[in-house]
C-alpha cells in the first residue's frame, strides 16, 4: 500500500509528535480516507521512522476519535458518522453563539476591520476554488470573532475543538453549491456584529452552523448507501 504523505520535520518537536501531526493532518485533509487501513510497517517505511512512533501516534489518534482499532482487522481511519457530526456541532453551536454575543459587545473597531478583511480573504479563496484555502480562510474568519470576545478561556476551548471541526468544515466546503451561501452567511454575521445587534448575530451564526449540519449529514447518508 502506498501512502501519499507530506512530512514536515520540526527540530523542536519529538519525532513521535512529528509523526502524529503528519498523520492527523493527512486524515483531516482527506489524504488518508475514511475507512482506509493504517499499516504500521508501510507507514514507517513511508515516513522513514521505526514502528514505535507510528504506534504511539495511532494511539493518540484513537483518543481523538480519528482512527478506530478494530479487533482481528487492525486500525483504520474513522468514518465521519452522523452521531460524531452531531456531537461536535452541538458543542460548536453553543460556543459560537456565546462567542458571537460577546464579540458584538466587545470587539474594537480595529478587530471589526480585521473581520471585514477576513471576510474578503475568504471570498477570494472561494473565487480561487481551492478547498484547503477555503477551509483555512473560513477558520480564520471565525478566529477573529473568537479573539474579539476578549475571553481567553473561551478561545482556548474553541481552539481545542478546532481539529474536530476542521474535518466537517472541509466536508461542507467540498459541496460547491454551498460556497455562495457561505459568502452570504459570513456577510450576515459581519453586518450584525458591526451593528452590535446581538440577537441578529447569534441567529446568523446559528443558521450558519445549522446549514453545515444539514449538508454534511446528507453527504454522510449518501455515502452510506
Amino acid at each position: 500500500m502506498e501512502y501519499n504523505l507530506n512530512v514536515t520535520m520540526n527540530e523542536y518537536l519529538p519525532l513521535r509528535d512529528v509523526v502524529f501531526n503528519t498523520l492527523r493532518q493527512a486524515i483531516l485533509r482527506g489524504e488518508l480516507a475514511p475507512g482506509e487501513r493504517l499499516m504500521e510497517i508501510q507507514l514507517a517505511d513511508r515516513l522513514g521512522v521505526s514502528r514505535t512512533p507510528i504506534r504511539e501516534a495511532i494511539r493518540k489518534l484513537e483518543l481523538e476519535g480519528l482512527v478506530l482499532m478494530i479487533p482481528r482487522k487492525g486500525t483504520e481511519v474513522a468514518r465521519i458518522s452522523a452521531k460524531s457530526l452531531r456531537d461536535v456541532l452541538e458543542v460548536r453551536r453553543s460556543l459560537e453563539e456565546l462567542a458571537t454575543e460577546l464579540a458584538c459587545q466587545r470587539m474594537s473597531e480595529e478587530q471589526i476591520a480585521e473581520l471585514s478583511e477576513a471576510k474578503e480573504v475568504f471570498a477570494r479563496a472561494v473565487a480561487h476554488g481551492d478547498i484547503m484555502e477555503m477551509a483555512e480562510t473560513d477558520e480564520s474568519f471565525h478566529d477573529v470573532i473568537y479573539r474579539g470576545t476578549g475571553n481567553e478561556r473561551l478561545v482556548q476551548i474553541l481552539n481545542n475543538l478546532r481539529e474536530q471541526m476542521y474535518r466537517y468544515r472541509l466536508e461542507y466546503i467540498k459541496d460547491a453549491d454551498k460556497r455562495r451561501i457561505l459568502l452570504i452567511e459570513h456577510d450576515n454575521i459581519y453586518k450584525a456584529i458591526c451593528a452590535r445587534h446581538v440577537a441578529e448575530a447569534k441567529e446568523a451564526m446559528r443558521e450558519h452552523i445549522d446549514n453545515q449540519e444539514i449538508t454534511v449529514s446528507r453527504n454522510i447518508k449518501e455515502s452510506e448507501r
